[in-house]
């Protein structure tokens, strides 16, 4: 008999170590990472619960008469253990929890599973208990990726950048000069697109002070002048880039083609399976910015898929 209850602050700890043992949760699941924006969504995670334990995980949030994966997520479907968590209660799980929004006034979940790199062990239950209740696809956005256990070659074109940044003297590492970074990157995005970054420099330095082995910033400078720089996000056995921008002068002298080599070698050689450039989508995977995809495929990079589902409860 499965239990669904919501959860509540005083769960916390007991979240936390069951994301930790999950096979598919990552820190953007564990609470001090969905809490810091709760004042914009109404927390409505669920636990399910088996003989009195909990089995299972939803990091959800609520609005109107929708249940939503998480929305200060990139992804966050139901987080599960590693043994003795089969489709079947998969099945039972998904049955109780569309019971107990029923029961709650909710008519619609908006679902979004955690993609297949992120699995630390195989963990697509819930996309066949997904198709069991009738779900459907409303939303795929793609992301491009490379496999570090046979990554591909860099392309001729970026072959010749990486030696000309080289031979440059262009330097790259760790920066802890968010401040710099953050100039530098909203001042690209207002003028190219009139936009600003999701999170503001208190927020990633907050995030960054929570998660100072999860976050972290590298940047690519030549003589103290800040030319490019990419926040990293890792979740093994994925490292995931945020927020990647460069100067002009940087992209005239392929700073982050330094960059991102640099970067490849090391999270390959510390053992993570894939490196995550992120999604090239915008209008909720509609529109395919053909330039961004192209020039990370260029890198070596190749498709995986973000997706959203929807059942109607």
């Amino acid at each position: 008999m499965i239990e669904i209850l919501r959860y509540d602050p005083s769960m916390a700890s007991r979240w936390d170590e069951i994301v930790g043992a999950s096979r598919n949760g990552t820190f953007l699941h564990q609470r001090a990472y969905m809490d810091y924006h709760s004042d914009r969504f109404a927390d409505c995670s669920l636990v399910a619960c088996r003989d009195g334990k909990p089995c299972a995980l939803l990091p959800a949030c609520v609005e109107d008469a929708t249940l939503y994966s998480h929305r200060g997520l990139t992804y966050g479907g139901w987080l599960v253990p590693l043994k003795h968590y089969d489709a079947t209660v998969m099945l039972e799980v998904m049955d109780a929890a569309c019971d107990w929004m029923a029961g709650h006034g909710i008519s619609r979940l908006v679902y979004k599973p955690v993609p297949h790199i992120y699995h630390r062990y195989p963990c697509e239950e819930d996309l066949y208990a997904l198709f069991r209740h009738g779900a459907m696809l409303t939303e795929v956005n793609i992301s491009t990726t490379i496999d570090l256990s046979c990554p591909l070659p860099l392309d001729r074109g970026n072959k010749s950048g990486l030696n000309a940044a080289r031979k440059a003297g262009i330097s790259v590492g760790e920066s802890d000069d968010w401040q710099a970074y953050w100039d530098l990157l909203g001042s690209l995005l207002g003028s190219r697109y009139d936009t600003r970054p999701v999170h503001s420099l208190d927020e990633i330095t907050l995030l960054h002070d929570r998660f100072p082995d999860h976050i972290r910033l590298y940047t690519a400078t030549l003589h103290d002048e800040l030319l490019a720089g990419v926040v990293m996000y890792l979740s093994a056995p994925v490292a995931h880039c945020q927020y990647i921008a460069a100067s002009p002068a940087g992209k005239q002298m392929k700073a982050l083609t330094l960059l991102f080599d640099h970067l490849i070698g090391s999270y390959r050689d510390l053992g993570y399976r894939y490196f995550d450039f992120g999604i090239s989508n915008e209008d909720h995977g509609r529109y395919l910015n053909a330039g961004l995809v192209q020039q990370k495929s260029r890198l070596g990079g190749r498709g995986v898929v973000y997706n959203t589902f929807e059942i109607t409860i």
